[in-house]
């Protein structure tokens, strides 16, 4: 099954690692808010990890350093020679097509793979996919692009046909796909998935970094800036309304055990049931005083997500 020759061209030409690891405020952000809500899932190392487009490895090379056995996956082949680079398990691979077997992994994540498949067929094999091959019980954990997001940015084009249909079209370059919150916890559970919370990963300041990048001409807005977003971020996690201003949204959701039986969302529009950050549980609370650890692990999160320095 062959990836578009458009996005292929499009990270042959770009910086994937750089987004989250340049130093850029807003890529700093999502990369700490990935990795702490994932913490909050996961279960402890040594646990098996499938990185579903998986990139040059970010979070692969976080994982295997905090101790769990990673092997990436991704359908840029420069992608998986970067991955390699960092002497990590790296493969050739698409997210709606898995040579895995069944039930071989404890997590899967898939942390891009939904922005590129615009049409419901296609993220509807790739979910079905990650069901296949996580244990019963594991994790599995979906990044998303938010479709109203874009409505708090003045200077975002388009941002009213976004939230309207959920692509982006690019005059040069691929078709994007941007999710609303329900629609994309109603795809985890179509899937057979369930326990589905969504999370708003940069949170409600989103636009305002933005803003602030094109007012100061800098990418890098300082400690200041990065704290006070992360500590929003975190805030937002007790508050469902507020993922809609969140520019990435992160599902995490769980393949039933044996026996048990995830109740499918509905298809169209509406709440789904699933529970938005930590608005089902006590975990509220515990988010504004900072992440918690990974299940079972004993570990603090803000230690394994540090702010890169």
């Amino acid at each position: 099954m062959a990836l578009l020759p458009d996005i292929t061209a499009f990270y042959r030409g770009g910086d994937e690692a750089g987004r989250l690891t340049s130093g850029r405020t807003i890529g700093t952000v999502e990369l700490v808010r990935t990795q702490e809500i994932l913490c909050r899932h996961l279960p402890p190392p040594p646990a098996s990890v499938l990185d579903v487009g998986g990139g040059p490895g970010v979070h692969a090379r976080w994982l295997t350093d905090s101790g769990y056995r990673v092997i990436v996956l991704d359908p840029v082949e420069q992608h998986v020679r970067q991955a390699r680079r960092q002497g990590l398990v790296a493969l050739i691979g698409d997210a709606r097509e898995l040579d895995q077997a069944d039930a071989s992994f404890d997590a899967v994540l898939m942390l891009g793979p939904l922005y590129h498949l615009s049409e419901g067929t296609g993220r509807a094999r790739a979910w079905r996919e990650a069901h296949r091959v996580v244990k019963p019980g594991g994790l599995v954990a979906a990044a998303a692009l938010n479709r109203y997001a874009k409505l708090l940015d003045l200077d975002s084009r388009g941002a009213l046909d976004v939230a309207a249909t959920g692509l982006r079209v690019r005059r040069s370059g691929p078709t994007t796909y941007y999710h609303a919150p329900s629609e994309l916890s109603d795809e985890a559970r179509r899937a057979g998935l369930g326990d589905v919370t969504i999370y708003g990963v940069q949170g409600p300041t989103f636009a305002a970094l933005r803003a602030e990048e094109r007012r100061t001409g800098t990418r890098n807005l300082g400690p200041k800036a990065l704290e006070a977003a992360l500590a929003a971020a975190r805030f937002a996690d007790g508050h469902p309304e507020l993922a809609v201003s969140s520019m990435h949204l992160l599902a995490a959701s769980q393949r039933p055990q044996a026996g048990e039986v995830s109740r499918p969302g509905p298809d169209s529009g509406g709440p789904s049931g699933a529970r938005t950050a930590l608005a089902a549980s006590d975990g509220a609370a515990e988010d504004r005083q900072g992440a918690r650890p990974a299940r079972g692990s004993g570990n603090d999160t803000r230690a394994r997500s540090r702010v890169p320095g």
